[in-house]
């Protein structure tokens, strides 16, 4: 996988609300802001925060792409921003909760394994 093709391994995972291969992507000792505000530090972390959102709210989600932005930061380090809108949500209930702007911004380094995040943010935003 390359820095360009991150960001839509990233929205097939999510897709199929594979938890475990999301946290994959992320470095063993990398760390993730996730959709609720939760800072993560590690793989564990990461892994058990995604299960809990993939099985809450974000249950039935769907994350359309929108304008990718990929800057080399040096060799073997790129910068990932990556706009979605996030549609399927639920509240509390069960119903729809309408849909939400979101944006993904990584620091990806090219490692012997592939391509992974040392930090990942994943945050609401707006229009």
């Amino acid at each position: 996988m390359t820095p360009d093709e991150f960001p839509r391994r990233f929205a097939a995972l999510w897709g199929v609300r594979d938890a475990e291969a999301l946290a994959d992507l992320v470095a063993e000792d990398g760390t993730m802001l996730t959709l609720t505000g939760l800072w993560c530090e590690g793989r564990k972390e990461i892994l058990a925060a995604l299960r809990a959102e993939l099985a809450g709210a974000f249950a039935r989600s769907r994350l359309v792409s929108g304008k990718t932005d990929v800057k080399p930061l040096g060799p073997g380090a790129t910068l990932l921003q990556q706009r979605f809108v996030l549609s399927g949500l639920v509240d509390a209930e069960g119903r729809d909760a309408g849909r939400i702007g979101a944006i993904l911004t990584a620091v990806l380094l090219v490692r012997k394994a592939g391509v992974e995040a040392v930090t990942l943010h994943f945050t609401v935003i707006e229009g």
